[in-house]
């Protein structure tokens, strides 16, 4: 059987209506962007899609609108996580059955679990479900709580389906680490990057990434995953520096500053639901500006 391999997975955008409900007219449009812009798979919603803002009922509408747009062009991968284990594993169990192709999920929100707690929760998610099931690990996020190789050993030896982890930490020491000790018990075990930082990722050796960047850059992040691949990092490390350098620029504003960014590129999402806000007038100027004024971006496609 072929192993399940994300690849370039982007990560859309959950647009709003001014009212705050979502938008489904223009959610087909950013999947049909995507779709058109090289994605291999699409994770959603990931935090990139406001995730922690919407509601249970919220969640498994957008991924069923989404799987059905898709048209199995490309996998779906949708994102299960809660505070509770049995709200995210019911999550998980809906968005297989609804055609999802494989889980992601996080540490639990709100607690810091220890490592047996932490371990109980994805056990209990992966185990609602057949599909392969992913696990992230992003420490700034979630309040510190971290994944080690430890536990990733052991989720092994629970979970058949357990396919890896998706890895925001930017700790190399880690991605080594857990890159050796899970192959060795699980061959095909793989590491995805949850930044766009591709060149060190690749070379530790992730075999993908979930990219919020290309619903901004889609052939820049295109061009850079494929150099990675083909393990051309040296060549690649002029594409990495402009691909930061937009990210730089983004990070600043967090989501909102990721829908400025689209609406800068003649695609504009709206803005983020409560609790964030929108940048004020004079922080999307600058970051207009700013975006406007990188050589790496005037071969983007604007608009839809």
């Amino acid at each position: 059987m072929p192993v399940f391999q994300p690849g370039l997975a982007h990560t859309p955008i959950t647009p709003f209506t001014r009212d705050h409900r979502i938008d489904f007219a223009l959610y087909g449009k950013v999947i049909e962007f995507h779709l058109r812009n090289s994605a291999d798979s699409l994770a959603l919603p990931m935090h990139a899609g406001e995730s922690v803002s919407l509601t249970d009922e919220e969640q498994r509408a957008l991924l069923e609108f989404a799987i059905r747009q898709v048209r199995g062009r490309v996998p779906v991968i949708a994102h299960a996580s809660d505070s509770g284990t049995a709200i995210a594993a019911a999550r998980a169990h809906h968005a297989a059955e609804a055609g999802a192709a494989a889980i992601v999920t996080a540490a639990p929100y709100y607690w810091t679990p220890p490592p047996a707690m932490l371990l109980e929760h994805f056990t209990q998610i992966g185990g609602a479900v057949r599909v392969p099931f992913f696990v992230t690990n992003a420490p700034g996020e979630m309040g510190g709580t971290k994944v080690t190789a430890e536990l990733a050993l052991k989720l092994i030896e629970r979970l058949q389906n357990f396919a890896g982890i998706v890895d925001s930490s930017l700790d190399w020491q880690f991605m080594i680490e857990v890159v050796a000790a899970a192959r060795k018990a699980r061959p095909d075990f793989q590491l995805l990057s949850g930044t766009e930082y591709m060149v060190s990722a690749g070379a530790v050796g992730a075999k993908g990434v979930f990219s919020a960047l290309a619903g901004v850059a889609p052939a820049l992040v295109r061009q850079l995953y494929d150099l990675c691949r083909k393990e051309r990092y040296f060549e690649a490390r002029k594409t990495q520096e402009q691909v930061a350098a937009v990210r730089q620029i983004v990070k600043k504003g967090g989501v909102a500053g990721l829908k400025a960014a689209l609406g800068a590129m003649g695609r504009d999402c709206g803005g983020p639901r409560y609790p964030l806000l929108a940048l004020d007038e004079s922080e999307r100027g600058r970051l207009v500006e700013a975006l406007a004024a990188m050589p790496a971006l005037r071969a983007e496609a604007r608009g839809w």
